[in-house]
């Protein structure tokens, strides 16, 4: 099977990067299934309504068979480039699974939440078990990612879930 792992922001000096490679750092050690970064940034999605829709993105996400997004908490919510990716695609969500490792000041909780709710309009099943980071436990400096290993038993009973999800919907694609 092969998953996208989504890095939701396009900011300057975001962390993203950081969490994703960790994400797959541990996935990786997982046989059989093929882990991969997607950046939003660059795919360089237009706004909805403001440009031509971009068909490399929506080719990424029909290809893939689950997916765990990286998701930043911006003033108690989700980041809008993410908001703007999941709505820039729509038969391709359907029927997968998906995780959340959210970040932020709070863990990024409230921005993992309002994902939730997206993700179930776009027919995506979303797995309990959500890693949350905390700016000021998790990172030097709110800049360098620098998670515990308390975190470890978390993101690999995420992606237990995330597995044995997208294989059982698989089934119905």
């Amino acid at each position: 099977m092969k998953f996208g792992i989504i890095l939701g922001s396009t900011r300057e000096g975001r962390v993203s990067p950081q969490v994703g490679a960790y994400i797959k750092e541990m996935a990786d050690k997982r046989e059989g299934h093929e882990f991969e970064i997607v950046d939003v940034k660059e795919f360089n999605l237009p706004f909805m309504g403001t440009g031509t829709p971009n068909e490399n993105w929506n080719k990424k996400i029909d290809e893939l068979d689950g997916y765990i997004f990286v998701a930043q908490e911006y003033n108690h919510g989700l980041s809008a480039s993410l908001k703007n990716a999941l709505d820039s695609a729509r038969p391709e969500w359907f029927n997968k699974a998906a995780a959340i490792v959210s970040y932020g000041s709070g863990g990024g909780i409230r921005a993992a939440e309002q994902i939730r709710l997206i993700l179930a309009e776009q027919k995506v099943a979303d797995v309990r078990t959500n890693p949350a980071f905390n700016l000021f436990t998790d990172f030097e400096n709110m800049s360098l990612f620098t998670p515990g290993d308390h975190m470890h038993a978390g993101v690999n009973d995420m992606l237990d879930e995330l597995i044995l999800w997208s294989e059982a919907l698989k089934t119905i694609r």
